[in-house]
């Protein structure tokens, strides 16, 4: 079992960078491939990015190439993701998801667990 905690939400301009967090629990952290989805009200969640357990492959959205970016730190059971040159439409609640030996997929189904989602909103 792994809980999921999401943090680093809020409001941000447009252009801007943004960084969020997820930490979390569990001493098999190091297995999970870490992934960050988003979803805005009526809409399917969307995959962002993924990064995977073994060596580090990461893999982003087209949406969202060249601006984001995902990191891990085993030692401290955490993943990153770093959001630049912002836009509007970047606004969603945003979700970190794990996937047991997983091999970096797009499909949200593919993920065994997920934080509580933190909100992040753009303006103009």
């Amino acid at each position: 079992q792994v809980q999921l905690v999401e943090s680093g939400g809020g409001l941000v301009q447009a252009g801007g960078s943004h960084r969020l967090s997820c930490a979390a629990s569990g001493r098999t952290f190091s297995r999970y491939t870490m992934g960050w989805f988003r979803q805005v009200p009526g809409k399917e969640r969307e995959f962002v990015v993924a990064i995977k357990w073994s060596g580090g492959s990461t893999y982003s959205a087209d949406s969202v190439k060249g601006r984001f970016t995902i990191s891990r730190d085993n030692a401290k059971n955490t993943v990153y993701l770093q959001m630049n040159s912002l836009k509007p439409e970047d606004t969603a609640v945003y979700y970190c998801a794990a996937d047991l030996y997983g091999s970096g997929s797009s499909l949200a189904a593919s993920y065994d667990y997920w934080g509580q989602g933190t909100q992040v909103t753009v303006s103009s």
